[in-house]
């Protein structure tokens, strides 16, 4: 036998053993698509995942021969691992619902599926958000304060997140903190309920100086509460503050506009009898004779003012 025909018959022999390999890889490659079908019409979407995942990569390295298969793993595999994260919101396994969002990201980028990447990466913050309502309403605050800060961190916008964020900072008694996050809150759409929870917080903190008897402070806290709405108290208090300092011409300012948020309050009529005796020392006798006809029918305090109604006539 010649030496070329050797080699023909031996060359004849490799591509038919390559073919039988290639034809055996193809079938293979069938086998492991086709279980994960199966394993995707029996709900088991672990195993389907698992399946395609492999059946991909079997069929890319055939190439050409292996590009339809290929193609609907593609096609499958972003849908299931969405569908799987899916399922763990549904369960209340934030954590874990937000990792496989984040896959679903990166494989639906990958295989072209933007409308699915799209999606899952929109569901990101409202699972998140779901998680941190759950740990607020079972009162843990640092983990939910964390939770709501990741929503933040990827939409620095969300004004819900801030308002909330702000809520478990102050339970926790970081009210910095939560003044902070309310402002945040305040120019991205919930202005209205993030001004009361400051004022709320200043407020405190005012009477607290007031309790203190650090008079300079409790001043100062109550006027800005005053910077979010007017609020009544926060006069009130500043007034009783300025009192005590004996800074009279303030405290008159101050009850006034106390009385004009709240003209009927329950303590009205002693603030008026406080204004006519500070209005009295100032040596405004029209002005303390006002404010004293206005305490007349207090029952602690009337009938000591008619007499010094009776005096400065």
């Amino acid at each position: 036998m010649s030496i070329m025909k050797k080699l023909f018959i031996t060359l004849t022999i490799v591509l038919f053993g390559v073919s039988a390999a290639y034809a055996q890889d193809l079938a293979t490659v069938t086998e492991t698509y086709n279980k994960g079908a199966t394993a995707l019409s029996e709900g088991n979407k672990d195993a389907a995942l698992a399946a395609f995942k492999e059946a991909l990569d079997g069929a890319v390295a055939l190439g050409a021969e292996g590009e339809e298969i290929a193609n609907n793993c593609k096609n499958y595999l972003p849908e299931i691992q969405f569908s799987i994260a899916k399922e763990l919101v549904n369960n209340q396994d934030y954590d874990n619902a937000v990792a496989e969002l984040k896959k679903t990201v990166e494989m639906a980028n990958g295989f072209g599926k933007e409308d699915t990447a799209f999606l899952a990466e929109d569901l990101i913050p409202q699972v998140l958000m779901q998680k941190a309502n759950s740990l607020l309403n079972l009162k843990k605050f640092a983990d939910a304060a964390k939770a709501y800060q990741d929503i933040l961190d990827i939409n620095p916008s969300n004004g819900v997140a801030a308002l909330r964020l702000g809520a478990a900072l102050n339970s926790l008694g970081d009210t910095d903190g939560a003044v902070e996050a309310f402002k945040v809150a305040m120019i991205n759409g919930q202005e209205n309920q993030a001004k009361r929870q400051i004022s709320i917080i200043l407020l405190k903190a005012a009477a607290a100086s007031l309790k203190a008897k650090d008079y300079a402070t409790a001043v100062e806290d109550a006027l800005k509460v005053n910077e979010f709405g007017e609020n009544a108290k926060a006069y009130q208090i500043a007034a009783q503050a300025s009192q005590m300092q004996k800074k009279n011409s303030d405290a008159i300012n101050y009850f006034e506009k106390y009385l004009e948020l709240a003209p009927n309050a329950k303590n009205a009529t002693q603030i008026a009898f406080t204004l006519g005796a500070l209005y009295q020392k100032a040596g405004n006798m029209v002005k303390a004779v006002e404010f004293y006809q206005k305490a007349v029918t207090d029952p602690k305090f009337g009938a000591e003012a008619q007499k010094q109604i009776n005096a400065l006539k």
